[in-house]
């Protein structure tokens, strides 16, 4: 019986990453804790490279490489692609985003779904955030009991400074047993990672998770604006 509950109590998870890599940077430790307490994890790309936008063919091949190996070191129970073409999200209307969100929402049935800060600097995340927020109406996706809005390095703390626009974290997840790998991880990125001071170098991704580590108490920590949770 006590193992039957626990199965139960079994999260299902689902992270939005508006660009491959965004699952690393804004919640990579916390995937990899979710997946070691037995949850199952589901993967949301927003947008591709395509070699009609001007990527060549190695780099879009790359890119596919590398979602691959990130796929298995993360061990994604799904992957599901919104295939928006990257830095255009802003041309696509929002309704077709949010449909497109949804039936990945439809699919996955999350209890807990991770989302771009809303104020980001990058268009795309700021879209493809109220796309998918749209979609976590209790009364037509009850499933969903937790959304957390995430920070990601090279584009949360680039966002403007105002009262209203400020990422104010109030959730913490200790991350001492996967700090090393979700390094390891982003590294797969190599296009996208670069050296001190780069935002998205492996300093820089340690720097944050012992600064925020500092505020709850442990060596390393990611941290989340709490948008909502449901509890019954």
């Amino acid at each position: 019986m006590e193992s039957e509950i626990k199965v139960m109590l079994k999260e299902k998870v689902l992270v939005l990453a508006v660009h491959p890599d965004d699952e690393t940077l804004g919640c990579g430790g916390t995937l990899l804790k979710h997946k070691s307490d037995g949850d199952s994890i589901h993967w949301l790309i927003a947008t591709k490279i395509s070699q009609e936008k001007g990527f060549s063919n190695s780099e879009v091949e790359s890119r596919a490489k590398e979602i691959e190996m990130v796929k298995n070191k993360y061990q994604f129970d799904s992957v599901h692609f919104l295939d928006l073409d990257t830095m255009y999200c802003e041309q696509y209307p929002l309704s077709e985003i949010i449909k497109k969100c949804s039936h990945v929402i439809n699919e996955v049935k999350p209890s807990v779904i991770y989302v771009p800060f809303r104020g980001d600097v990058h268009s795309d995340h700021r879209v493809c955030f109220d796309a998918i927020y749209a979609c976590t109406k209790s009364f037509r996706y009850p499933f969903i009991k937790k959304v957390l809005m995430m920070e990601t390095l090279s584009e949360t703390e680039f966002s403007i400074t105002t009262a209203d626009n400020m990422f104010i974290p109030n959730v913490f997840i200790n991350i001492n047993e996967h700090i090393h790998k979700k390094c390891e991880i982003m590294e797969i990125y190599k296009s996208e990672c670069g050296d001190h001071p780069f935002p998205r170098s492996t300093e820089s991704i340690q720097s944050l998770a012992k600064f925020r580590g500092g505020t709850a108490g442990v060596n390393f920590a990611e941290s989340f604006m709490l948008l909502k949770e449901i509890r019954k």
